[in-house]
């Protein structure tokens, strides 16, 4: 049973369709971290061009669906309640596996350094508890 649905998710962050990337956080440590489940199915926008014939998640959507379970745990914090978290960067980003209409995204976020409202999080991304995205995504709080 998931913590959080996608009402509960935009209660928390201003994504919507089609660019909310979350189906559900199943675990969550306000402020600090969070892990949610992005079930992707052929219905996805994307698949239509990337790539006809071989549908691939594109892994900037991957690493978008990374940050949205971030921006979850910080803006969870209720010291952010109401804000919106913005790209400062990505670092480090590894693409490992293809994601493919049918995978399950767990996508895993985890604060790990925060001065202020600027952070860095450490983001996986598994299906079947094999690595699909490694990243080090830096968030500003706005």
């Amino acid at each position: 049973m998931s913590l959080m649905g996608t009402k509960e998710i935009m209660e928390i962050i201003p994504h919507r369709q089609p660019f909310l990337l979350l189906d559900t956080i199943e675990e969550l440590e306000p402020g600090k971290r969070a892990v949610g489940k992005k079930c992707v199915t052929y219905n996805e926008p994307f698949f239509a061009g990337h790539f006809p014939g071989e549908p691939v998640m594109p892994g900037v959507l991957i690493v978008e669906a990374l940050a949205q379970a971030g921006a979850v745990a910080i803006l969870s914090n209720p010291e952010f309640k109401g804000k919106t978290a913005y790209f400062g960067a990505i670092n480090s980003a590894r693409f490992k596996q293809k994601v493919v209409p049918g995978d399950v995204l767990l996508l895993e976020l985890e604060i790990i350094k925060q001065k202020g409202p600027v952070g860095v999080g450490k983001a996986t991304a598994t299906v079947d508890g094999k690595t699909a995205v490694t990243a080090e995504l830096t968030f500003a709080i706005g």
